[in-house]
């Protein structure tokens, strides 16, 4: 079964690899083009595109999936298969339509909740205990397509989006070749997802990363695991950036105000929020490298009655 593969970031690391292998013959690598990273703004390629040239795999980083020449050189693979994982373009009715066994796409939850661009950190911020990872028939609407497989995974409360999104990409990768071998033996389900019970997981925006004290300790804690390690939660600290990559709930001793940095301990420090107390446990200064926060406050400590904003 000739398989076109397509795919960008860590996420999809596993999958590729689990194609490869398995023994599966990959026709072809579609990734994005190389993106400007770090403070230098040096294009660097994407992982999946490191992985398929280890591997000597034929790759291509078109800019648009409706070029021609992208889609002559997809038309010349002739795929049997093409398989989507974290591709993060829209694939175009043309591009659909090519391979003669259909389009599957593995998703990072529980479809039909949180279809889009961030399942991950949207299911994080909410304060779900459960997510996991589906397979199913791509079509032109978003992430609506027909369910294969699915497998689930509970959230446990401290683990950050990082740390969930390897779990994932790992279960994901097993859940992909159970998929391609019912899809090899023409045992592939077509299972309809329920339009009622359909959520939507927007693209994370600057508004998202910045902190509000005065909502509840348990949403803070969401937010900053859900943003931990990119691109991370931020407060407002003598008029610079600190942002939090890790945090955890405090038995609420003295109450305070929201923001208001209530203790330093062994640990990190201890904020008030709305509702509730977090203790920080990692930081990263503005212009500085992430450290743990009790190392910051060794060198930056609060005053009384200090408040982040």
């Amino acid at each position: 079964m000739r398989i076109v593969f397509l795919g960008t970031p860590e996420f999809a690391f596993p999958s590729l690899n689990g194609l490869y292998r398995e023994g599966y013959e990959i026709a072809g690598v579609v990734t994005q083009p190389d993106r400007p990273r770090g403070r230098a703004k040096t294009p660097q390629p994407s992982p999946v595109k490191e992985k398929a040239l280890r591997l000597g795999l034929p790759l291509v980083q078109p800019h648009s999936l409706k070029d021609p020449g992208f889609l002559q050189w997809l038309e010349e693979k002739r795929p049997e298969l093409m398989v989507v994982v974290a591709y993060g373009k829209i694939l175009p009715p043309e591009v659909l339509r090519l391979p003669l066994k259909g389009c599957i796409n593995l998703h990072p939850s529980l479809l039909p909740k949180y279809r889009g661009a961030a399942p991950i950190q949207r299911a994080l911020m909410a304060g779900e205990k459960e997510t996991g990872v589906t397979t199913f028939w791509m079509e032109e609407r978003l992430d609506a397509g027909d369910i294969i497989l699915q497998e689930r995974a509970d959230i446990p409360e401290d683990i950050t989006a990082g740390e969930l999104q390897e779990r994932l990409a790992l279960l994901g990768a097993d859940l992909l070749l159970k998929t391609l071998e019912l899809v090899r033996e023409g045992r592939a389900p077509r299972i309809p997802q329920e339009e009622s019970r359909a959520t939507y997981a927007p693209p994370l925006t600057p508004e998202d990363e910045r902190i509000d004290w005065h909502r509840s300790a348990w949403e803070i804690h969401n937010q900053i695991r859900a943003l931990s390690p990119q691109p991370g939660a931020y407060a407002i600290r003598q008029g610079r950036r600190l942002k939090i990559f890790k945090s955890q709930l405090w038995e609420e001793g003295k109450r305070g105000c929201p923001g208001e940095v209530l203790k330093e301990t062994p640990e990190g420090f201890v904020v008030q929020a709305g509702s509730g107390q977090l203790l920080i446990l990692e930081v990263q200064p503005e212009g500085k490298k992430r450290m743990r926060a009790k190392d910051y406050t060794r060198g930056h400590p609060f005053k009384e009655g200090e408040r982040l904003l």
